[in-house]
């Protein structure tokens, strides 16, 4: 079970970076071009998701293979 905790741990670990990353650089990008915000915002709202879906997933597989 401790190699479970870890390996979901490391699996939401990866999504904050990556969720991290993908609002700073849309900060950047709308700061650069306000007039496309609407479409950056929509861009990182479907990244992020995915992102949450593949940990989400991560997570029940590290916890599933070891139980």
């Amino acid at each position: 079970m401790v190699l479970a905790g870890i390996g979901a741990g490391l699996a939401v670990i990866g999504a904050g970076l990556g969720i991290g990353k993908i609002g700073g650089s849309a900060m950047d990008a709308i700061a650069r071009q306000p007039e496309a915000a609407g479409k950056i915002q929509t861009a990182m709202i479907i990244a992020a998701a995915l992102i949450e879906g593949v940990a989400l997933f991560a997570v029940v597989v590290a916890l599933i293979t070891n139980a």
